[in-house]
């Protein structure tokens, strides 16, 4: 039996594996990362490729390892040195040099090894702990970890999934089969926020002129996805004054900047448009008239002004299902357990983010303890922290 399986291998699942080993000293035998991809990190890789992600969006100190000074370090160092590359404010690192520096932690804190490769499809409580069924067999643990999000849960609107089951030529940018390529054609992009404006410059500079960005509201400009007070006291005091869940719920809708993006892409989305490379239009579809050609169906998007845009190809940069995640298997162990949940499905847990006995989450699963800023590098951080001190 493990003392601890963490399902769920992306920034939080991968986090919480080196914080575990490495800050409580949990030994590396007796600790698992369940995971549908062998790779650490695979979908954040694959997503941020396809968004043509160049800083990211918080600062340095929101890197893999614990110690927030750790990729500063590295760049300090003679290795590191050369590949130094950052944006302000904030002292934001490039895409390239989060990414090496993740490796380097994976690599040196043998991170990998710890991954078993497949998918959670079950979760049975036992007198010493919890049972997780995956496909290819069960797994014994004394506390587990629920770390997954709603990654492999891109939000499709009706009218991209009716016309994407009609033949349309209509990809998520957040499908994990999705791999975005240069365009051909007329391509449309439908988003308001940080993904959409990224996905659109890139591509952008790839085939001038040939790219549409569909928004429904003009850009709006915040730095981070929910301001810096939800990571400290002057908001969380009232937020964890607050015991109705649904008033909590409406605090995190009221926090976050949806559809939102910092200055610097903001900026570069600007100098595209202005330049001639992209077109910008405010508004919303609101359905799909498909036309036959030779190789594929051409599209013409019906907007909500009553204007219509033709496309031979749309990329979606909606983001994800708010639903909770889990699925039926997390249903089905709710329901025996009577795991305590909101009125929209998500955890209610204690400070230390335990839903039962040995049962812990982290990301969104966590959101109406943590806050806001749940989902987030530093939401990881600070579960790390609450789980860390569990006896």
């Amino acid at each position: 039996m493990l003392d601890w399986l963490i399902i769920g291998g992306g920034i939080h699942g991968t986090y919480l594996s080196l914080f575990l080993t490495q800050r409580k000293g949990i030994p590396a035998d007796r600790l698992h990362v369940l995971d549908p991809f062998p790779q650490p990190l695979a979908l954040w890789q694959h997503f941020t490729a396809n968004t043509g992600m160049r800083y990211l969006r918080s600062s340095h100190a929101h890197n893999l390892h614990f110690d927030p000074f750790s990729l500063i370090s590295f760049t300090r160092t003679r290795a590191g040195q050369p590949l130094a590359d950052f944006i302000e404010p904030y002292g934001r690192p490039s895409l390239a040099l989060f990414n090496i520096h993740s490796q380097l932690l994976i690599d040196r804190y043998h991170l990998e090894a710890l991954r078993l490769t497949g998918r959670a499809q079950g979760l049975q409580r036992h007198a010493d702990g919890w049972r997780i069924e995956t496909e290819s067999g069960s797994l014994d643990a004394k506390n587990v970890i629920l770390a997954f999000g709603n990654t492999e849960r891109p939000f499709w609107p009706q009218w991209a999934k009716d016309a994407h089951e009609a033949g349309a030529n209509i990809h998520h940018l957040f499908d994990p089969a999705y791999v975005r390529a240069a365009p051909q054609g007329k391509t449309v992009v439908v988003g308001g926020g940080i993904t959409a404006a990224q996905v659109a410059t890139t591509l952008s500079l790839e085939s001038p002129g040939s790219v549409t960005l569909l928004m429904r509201h003009p850009a709006r400009l915040h730095q981070f996805d929910s301001d810096l007070g939800w990571i400290t006291h002057q908001y969380l005091d009232a937020y964890h004054a607050e015991t109705d869940t649904a008033r909590r719920r409406d605090m995190i809708r009221a926090a976050r900047h949806r559809g939102s993006m910092p200055s610097d892409v903001a900026r570069d989305l600007d100098q595209a448009t202005q330049h001639g490379l992209l077109d910008l239009r405010i508004d919303e579809v609101t359905g799909v008239s498909l036309t036959n050609s030779k190789s594929s169906k051409h599209m013409t998007l019906e907007l909500f002004s009553g204007e219509t845009l033709a496309a031979d190809r749309v990329i979606l940069a909606s983001g994800f299902e708010t639903t909770r995640p889990g699925g039926t298997w997390l249903d089905a162990a709710i329901n025996q357990y009577a795991l305590p949940q909101a009125a929209d499905g998500y955890p209610i847990v204690d400070q230390r983010l335990c839903w039962s006995p040995g049962l812990f989450v982290s990301g969104s699963l966590a959101e109406l303890e943590v806050g806001p800023v749940a989902r987030n590098f530093i939401g990881v951080k600070l579960a790390a922290e609450r789980i860390g001190d569990s006896p």
